[in-house]
């Protein structure tokens, strides 16, 4: 069933935790000249989640036969993009915090377009789940007909 939207927004879901992964976050240009800059990768906590999330809507593309599960399972994927945006606040402030107290002032810092997309997750996975139970509803439904 691969042709349902909320596979479309799984899968839309996993290529945004992927593209998480591969660009930084958040970029500080420092008073010596010297770019810092945070990504996923650089920190393991914050990759194990994101490659949790994209693991977890890839394998909640195919569990269509068993929509209950699929629905807990994406329910459980969104608390992981509300903890993996919560944690990659807390990584990019250390980082500040630790730059400014090592005697070396940040003159620019900015966050990246890639740091706003834990939201894009949230919001593609919310709409997944949405799609998963109106499914639900809808068997339900039809077998409450027969």
């Amino acid at each position: 069933m691969i042709q349902r939207i909320q596979s479309l927004y799984l899968l839309l879901a996993a290529a945004a935790g992927a593209a998480a992964l591969s660009f930084d976050l958040w970029r500080a240009t420092l008073s010596n000249s010297v770019k810092q800059s945070v990504n996923a990768s650089s920190n393991y906590l914050l990759f194990v989640l994101y490659v949790v999330i994209i693991l977890l809507a890839l394998v909640t593309i195919f569990l269509f036969k068993k929509r209950k599960l699929q629905f807990r399972l994406t329910i459980f994927n969104i608390l992981f993009g509300f903890g993996a945006l919560a944690y990659q606040y807390y990584v990019v402030q250390q980082t500040a915090n630790k730059l400014n107290s090592g005697g070396v002032s940040i003159t620019t810092a900015s966050y990246l377009p890639a740091s706003f997309l834990p939201i894009v997750i949230i919001i593609l996975l919310f709409l997944a789940a949405r799609g998963i139970y109106k499914d639900e509803k809808l068997i339900k439904s039809l077998d409450r007909l027969r």
